[in-house]
């Protein structure tokens, strides 16, 4: 360990890690504040574009001697590439509005937005990607998995009885986070799996289910022990949602959704909000994860129960499908030539 100089003072160290902190905040500001330029300067030229494809009916060769050009003029810019002069024309297209890609779009790098441009075609939905992009921090990986994973169609999808028993904005935002398909594709079961075993992939996983749970979620434990008239129970999964301040407790179900489940889940629930809960805590959520369900038993299972509880399924029934179709060895390489080709085009 580095000790400091005897001459310096003693509260030295707590001053440099305040400058320290200051200086990482200014250089995220600043790269924010550079990407947000770049985006803006990028839409103005698809603007300027596709104007003048409208109203002088250039074609396709002006593209080509632009981007020769700016490429001679400004060699230390990566972004002036053809392809990427055609993403800035659709890029405005998609855009008409200045003040959107000012306050909204231009927050996310251009690599986001070229990957929104290519993968959703409704406005609705690519400025939903974008806004939890933001919120989240996402990566463009993990953008590009959760367009892949049709995370907009199935947020808030579960059925639940959250709105007859969970205060307002509690139950909005409740609602929210729960899915329906959980996507569980990057777990390796087969047919006869059972329960156990799908809780014990779901654990060696965490990391993906963490992400495909959605931000928020802290795990508490698996096979979580509840002491209840001298007897021992145990609960699937327990987590805590950190922006709902409630424990979240997971039963999952490799069938198809019964109604004693709702009794099963009531019972945790009930036993969680008595044990851990904290006063200051909200009321916990229990949620059912099953292999299907029908929408009608899951709304009678659930009418009348006064804890907060949703039913969702998993995606496990599709992995044998999807194991057939893996990509071969040279669609692989096909891909890392194309993402090769793509890095003179994208700015991260």
């Amino acid at each position: 360990m580095n000790k400091k100089p005897l001459s310096l003072p003693d509260n030295y160290d707590e001053f440099l890690a305040t400058l320290k902190k200051r200086i990482r905040q200014a250089q995220v500001k600043a790269a924010l504040a550079v990407n947000q330029e770049l985006v803006l300067l990028y839409w103005q030229i698809g603007k300027d574009i596709l104007q003048r494809q409208k109203q002088e009916g250039w074609g396709a060769k002006v593209i080509n001697s632009l981007a020769k050009d700016l490429k001679a003029e400004f060699p230390e810019m990566k972004g002036f590439s053809r392809t990427n002069l055609l993403y800035m024309r659709n890029f405005a297209d998609a855009y008409p509005d200045e003040l959107i890609v000012q306050q909204l779009v231009g927050q996310i790098p251009w690599g986001h937005n070229v990957r929104l441009l290519d993968s959703v075609k409704d406005k609705e939905e690519r400025l939903w990607y974008i806004q939890q992009t933001i919120e989240n921090g996402w990566s463009r990986a993990v953008l590009e998995y959760q367009i892949g994973s049709k995370l907009y169609q199935r947020q808030g999808k579960a059925i639940t009885n959250f709105e007859q028993v969970l205060p307002q904005p509690q139950s909005d935002l409740a609602q929210q986070i729960l899915k329906s398909p959980y996507n569980f594709d990057f777990l390796s079961l087969g047919k006869e799996a059972q329960e156990r075993d799908l809780e014990k992939a779901l654990i060696a996983h965490m990391r993906d289910f963490l992400l495909e749970l959605g931000v928020g979620f802290s795990f508490v434990g698996s096979q979580y022990v509840l002491e209840v008239g001298g007897q021992e129970f145990r609960i699937d999964l327990l987590f805590y949602h950190l922006k709902l301040r409630c424990f979240i407790v997971i039963d999952l179900k490799m069938g198809k959704f019964e109604p004693a489940f709702s009794g099963q889940i009531n019972f945790y629930v009930n036993v969680v909000d008595d044990l851990l809960k904290h006063p200051d805590d909200q009321p916990t959520i229990g949620m059912v994860l099953c292999k299907s369900k029908e929408n009608t038993v899951v709304e009678y299972s659930l009418r009348g129960v006064n804890t907060p509880i949703g039913v969702s399924t998993h995606s496990l029934e599709d992995i044998p499908e999807l194991k057939n179709n893996l990509p071969t060895v040279e669609q692989l390489q096909q891909e890392l030539n194309d993402a090769a080709a793509e890095i003179e085009r994208q700015i991260d």
